[in-house]
């Protein structure tokens, strides 16, 4: 099985990622640089007893992504109790709509943000009423 076990946000910023992510989705990070050879925070996610996956940001090794480029890679969508005020916080510290929130009827909310290093990422909020 190949079940995905850790993630890696680059960034050209070190400490302005860890106040974004730290900010908007309450994580927490661990120097792991003597480890990587490189500057590398591991990022603490949530509890262990909730589902999820613990990650990293780590020192970008090539240009970042250009404006309006499709997404090429993962994106990695966080879920949230309360999409909009996730919102609100995502553009105070930066971030920009990449596509606007939008129902998955009967499911959820979803949307795409990209942070203030240029990467994409999701906001999934749980909600059977939405339409």
């Amino acid at each position: 099985m190949g079940r995905l076990v850790h993630f890696e946000i680059h960034v050209d910023d070190m400490e302005r990622g860890k106040a974004f992510y730290g900010e908007v989705f309450g994580w927490t990070f661990e120097d792991w640089s003597e480890y990587a050879g490189m500057p590398y925070f591991g990022a603490v996610t949530g509890d262990e007893s909730v589902l999820g996956i613990n990650g990293a940001l780590m020192k970008r090794q090539g240009p970042p992504p250009e404006a309006k480029q499709p997404l090429n890679g993962y994106a990695c969508t966080m879920g949230v109790e309360d999409y909009d005020a996730t919102e609100k916080k995502i553009l105070e510290l930066g971030g920009k709509v990449a596509l606007p929130k939008y129902a998955l009827p009967g499911m959820a909310w979803q949307g795409y943000y990209t942070d203030p290093e240029g990467n994409i990422f999701g906001v999934h909020q749980p909600d059977e009423n939405a339409k």
